[in-house]
């Protein structure tokens, strides 16, 4: 007699949703016109909608393992993954006239981003060393095609390039860390038996201690910890700005999932190691990437070297193991995704209506002419930089309150100290908006950024050009301004009124809590 397994299908629905959500889309972007944009983005946003649902309906139900125990629905999962879909839903009005997505076909485009939303999905739900690096890939490989979606601008290319080789390479070192961590435990692939594989005995061995600084490594690649954040500026800068977006945000959450739930539980035992280590790198990382980020002209590369920043800021919250740092690094995740949306929201509708791309000089003046985009960036900018009434100061503190309780007071200096720095360039872009005049652009060559390349020229051009004329390819496009508009509320909403916010991130610590079986 066959004995069949049990499935918990209701706890299951979330991935089944994106599952057929990304065959329906698939097929619709096969059967449809090409251009047929307007299907395209209502079934993916119908996708992202009843996962997120089905996710919300499963937020209060008890932990549960799925897969014969690879994967685990719990609070941690449910949270990060409902981060990710509002990420991901974000960045679907963004591409409603992208030039790279019209390039790349709609259809093929929101399924590779369904493809990424379900291995971050999967990574935030794994706990076990295949279904961790099988999710890892899943959601990295979706993300080098779009990268490199725009055919037509070399950036675009070579960021994808980039991304691809570099992504290699972190696979490759965090493959080589499950492995030694798989021998050193005793041939255990569960977190829970790999903690118990490595034990007290174990827990200071070479042959461990190589794979953790392997896996460390792969996941610093992963989340743009420093050194290892060397791509983060070129690839953001030179991806279609929508993905930029989806990267900045939903990457690191999937990845701060499993770097919690992986270091917390499986490698629980070499706390004493690993803790000190990872500490000197959150210190290195925010330092880097604020100090990188001083003298950048362009917007997305400031904000890659801001995302190096903010990665240290998280990282602090993961580093002391405990629920309180788990808690606020979940709270400071969601506020993040809401403050850099806003940013690079507008930063994508200049791109379509002037020949300055992403420039600095793009946003010069809007805070006359275009009111509707300077509020959201400015709100956002004193959000990242962590300014009292914005969510991003409630995340910063309740990140400097962890590091506190853990011990690590001077990384709650580091954090402090690292938002004094911020200030010089965010508050450059905010003196930008309101006290620059506007440049004054030739309509001859609208649409060229002057480092284009010549084959760039003609469909920048025309893409501008339809911006310029006030159609939904720029900034007057409803459905950009209105999510942009809800961004930036949120930010200042959970700034004031946060509570909403650390009621939904309590759930993560109680992920890790049952888990940890206190």
């Amino acid at each position: 007699m066959i004995e069949t397994p049990d499935i918990d299908y209701a706890a299951l629905s979330p991935v089944i949703a994106l599952v057929a959500g990304i065959c329906v889309v698939l097929m619709a972007g096969l059967i449809g016109p090409r251009g047929k944009r307007g299907l395209s983005s209502a079934l993916t946003l119908l996708t992202l909608g009843t996962s997120a649902g089905l996710m919300i309906w499963q937020l209060g139900e008890p932990q549960t393992d799925l897969v014969a125990g690879a994967l685990r629905s719990d609070g941690l999962s449910l949270t990060i993954g409902l981060i990710v879909l509002a990420a991901a839903a974000f960045v679907v009005p963004l591409q409603l006239r992208d030039p790279a997505a019209e390039e790349a076909g709609f259809g093929e485009t929101h399924t590779l981003l369904l493809g990424s939303v379900l291995g971050m999905v999967l990574l935030a739900e794994a706990q076990n060393l295949i279904s961790f690096f099988v999710a890892l890939e899943l959601l990295s490989i979706p993300l080098y095609v779009l990268c490199g979606s725009h055919r037509s601008r070399t950036k675009s290319l070579e960021s994808g390039l980039k991304y691809l080789i570099v992504g290699s390479i972190g696979s490759a070192t965090l493959l080589y860390g499950l492995a030694f961590i798989y021998g050193g435990s005793g041939g255990a692939t569960d977190f829970t038996a790999v903690a118990q594989g490595i034990g007290t005995d174990l827990a200071d061995d070479p042959l461990v201690l190589i794979g953790i600084a392997f896996v460390a490594v792969g996941l610093a690649f992963k989340v743009s910890i420093a050194p290892f954040h060397q791509w983060t500026p070129d690839v953001y800068q030179g991806a279609p700005t929508p993905i930029t977006s989806f990267m900045a945000v939903a990457t690191k959450a999937a990845a701060f999932a499993v770097f919690a739930r992986f270091f917390i539980t499986a490698l629980g035992p070499s706390v004493d190691q690993w803790q000190p280590a990872l500490a000197a790198l959150a210190a290195i990382t925010i330092v880097v990437g604020n100090v990188g980020a001083l003298g950048q002209d362009s917007l997305k590369r400031m904000l890659g070297y801001s995302g190096v920043a903010q990665a240290g800021y998280m990282l602090t919250g993961l580093l002391v193991g405990s629920i309180a740092g788990i808690d606020a690094l979940v709270f400071y995740l969601a506020a993040y995704m809401l403050m850099n949306f806003a940013a690079f929201a507008v930063i994508a509708v200049r791109e379509r209506e002037t020949p300055l791309g992403d420039d600095i000089k793009a946003v010069q003046g809007i805070g006359k002419d275009r009111p509707e985009l300077a509020w959201p960036l400015t709100v956002s900018m004193l959000a990242l930089a962590g300014l009292p009434g914005t969510a991003g100061f409630m995340g910063k503190l309740f990140l400097i309150e962890a590091s506190v309780a853990g011990d690590y007071t001077w990384l709650g200096v580091f954090i402090v100290v690292g938002s004094m720095i911020s200030l010089a360039y965010y508050l450059r872009v905010i003196a930008a908006v309101w006290m620059r005049p506007a440049p004054r652009l030739a309509p001859a060559i609208a649409g060229a950024s002057p480092e284009a390349d010549e084959e760039e020229l003609p469909s920048r051009t025309g893409n501008a050009g339809r911006a310029l004329d006030g159609s939904p390819s720029g900034g007057r496009c409803a459905l950009v301004l209105a999510a942009v508009a809800i961004a930036t509320a949120a930010t200042v909403v959970f700034g004031i009124v946060p509570s909403p916010l650390i009621d939904f991130s309590i759930h993560a610590g109680e992920g890790i809590r049952s888990m940890l079986g206190f």
